[in-house]
Formats: structure tokens, sequence, C-alpha cells
């Protein structure tokens, strides 16, 4: 089982480091794009948000890009995220899994409430992730 101190140094996750205080509703509202509070070393762009698959939910579309030396704590979401690696290749720990070394190409699946994060690297991360989250709660919380 991973631990806050086991996930202390890791990076990455597309919205992670998105403040406590960003909901799922305040995308849509933002008109941009870009969701508030950004990390230094983080740059996210909403690619698509609609209501649903069901009442209470939304589904969001982000494109991520972390820079090398970002640290980005261990952290939930309120619904799955599902990512796609566009650049770099990192380690993703996520909590009651084996970690999973990931590059290129790769897919990966983080369970609704589910602590994770990955691992810091030396390189530039680019990622693709859906998120199905609860409407009107934090889109991350730290774990």
């Amino acid at each position: 089982m991973l631990s806050r101190r086991t996930f202390g140094g890791f990076v990455t996750c597309a919205l992670c480091a998105i403040s406590t205080g960003f909901t799922a509703t305040e995308v849509a509202a933002q008109g941009t794009g870009a969701p508030p509070a950004a990390t230094p070393g983080v740059t996210r762009k909403v690619l698509s948000q609609v209501d649903g698959p069901v009442p209470g939910y939304t589904t969001i579309i982000v494109e991520a890009t972390i820079e090398p030396g970002v640290t980005v704590g261990r952290h939930t979401h309120p619904g799955i995220e599902s990512g796609y690696v566009v650049e770099g290749t990192f380690e993703l720990p996520i909590e009651g899994q084996k970690p999973v070394a990931l590059k290129p190409g790769d897919g990966f699946q983080v369970p609704a409430n589910t602590p994770h994060a990955g691992m810091k690297t030396d390189q530039k991360i680019k990622l693709t992730s859906t998120y199905v989250v609860e409407k009107g709660k934090p889109l991350a919380s730290p774990a």
C-alpha cells in the first residue's frame, strides 16, 4: 500500500495541481478552456466538457503539459480518470496497484477517489486525460 511518504516526490496527473476550490462545473464558466489557479510549470487546456454520462456528472477532456522538475503531490478525483501519454516517460503509482511504467502511446486509468501521482522526471510530460466526475466537487483534492 502506498503512503503519503511514498508519494512525496511524485509528479503529474493532468489536473492534480488545480486548487481544491476548482470544481467541475467551473470549467465551462471560464469560457477560455483554461482552468483557474495555474501551477508554475503546468499548462492545461480543456478540450471538451459535456454533461453526463448520467445526471450529476460531467465529462472533461484535458490536455496537460508538465515541465521537467515540477512536483505534484498525491491526490484523488471524484470520478474516474482515463489518460493517454503523448510525450515523456514516467512511473504512475496508484494506491492498491503496482506502479506502472508509462511511455508515449500508453493509456492508463485511475479509479474514482483513489490516491495517485506520477514519479518525478527530468523531462517534459504531455498527457491527455478524460475525467468523468461528480459536478460541484473539486476536480482534484490532496490525499
